[in-house]
């Protein structure tokens, strides 16, 4: 039982496990933003210029109501809206990665001296130098 606790206490106090919460947590304040977006900033001016329509009021009617039956429909109102979700979500997530990935790139870039580069990187760039280097000398004594 002591191995079990131990191997728990490892699993829930590394980094990964707080990451993990924190992402999920971040995930869902982001989700809160776009469902706040969607539903009440675009939602509405499209539903305008759809004749005041809501979308999760649209559906196709598949069999009207009678006494006995109840209505079968497809809402594809709902499908509307879960898109434009998803299509807000999607340009986002590539926004803030393209961001991401100039800020890492001027950062990686040993040349560029406006950003810190992390030494491994410096390192990698002075061995890629030397082995430019090392070429150009060994192609310089084939052609000779």
């Amino acid at each position: 039982m002591k191995g079990f606790i131990r191997e728990f206490k490892n699993f829930a106090i590394k980094g990964n496990m707080f990451d993990m919460a924190i992402g999920i947590i971040i995930g869902t304040a982001f989700n809160n933003v776009v469902n706040a977006l969607v539903k009440e900033i675009l939602t509405p001016p499209l539903a305008f210029f759809a004749s005041e329509v809501q979308f999760t009021n649209m559906r196709w009617v598949i069999r009207e109501a009678t006494d006995t039956q109840e209505e079968i429909n497809m809402g594809y109102g709902i499908l509307l809206e879960a898109l434009i979700d998803f299509g807000i979500i999607a340009l986002t997530i590539f926004l803030l990665i393209k961001a991401l990935n100039r800020i890492r790139s001027r950062a990686e870039d040993p040349a560029d001296k406006a950003e810190v580069t992390p030494k491994e990187i410096e390192l990698l760039a002075r061995i890629e130098g030397l082995m430019h280097e090392q070429n150009q000398i060994l192609k310089q004594k084939k052609n000779k």
